[in-house]
């Protein structure tokens, strides 16, 4: 490793020293490296994915208190229960509409793989 080709040989403590100190290296290079890099994508994408749900149950709620107070008097009476539902619904298309992106980015990304 250090004293190649002169005849002599290494110091075994100086080459096991420097075999542990390369071990070292790679481990840290090819574990410890990686796993922070998927760590900063797992916090960033958690946030990402808790405020968009905050996000869209809020704008859920708003549409529900729009279809309520909003519409005068077609929602009011025994028409009173059909704001939720037609807020149910939307809710529903927005979580299928999340899905299906989410399914054909995956098909997409597969593909490209090959």
């Amino acid at each position: 490793m250090s004293e190649k080709g002169d005849g002599k040989h290494a110091d075994p403590r100086k080459e096991g020293a420097e075999l542990f100190g390369l071990l070292r290296r790679y481990v840290i290079q090819e574990t410890v490296t990686p796993l922070k890099t998927i760590g900063r994508t797992l916090v960033f994408g958690c946030a990402a994915a808790t405020l968009l749900g905050i996000g869209t149950v809020l704008l859920l709620l708003g549409v529900l208190r729009v279809l309520q107070n909003e519409t005068g008097t077609a929602f009011a009476g025994t028409w009173s229960w059909v704001p939720y539902p037609i807020t149910a619904i939307l809710g529903l298309v927005v979580v299928g509409g999340s899905g299906f992106v989410l399914l054909r980015s995956r098909g997409r990304a597969a593909a490209k793989r090959g």
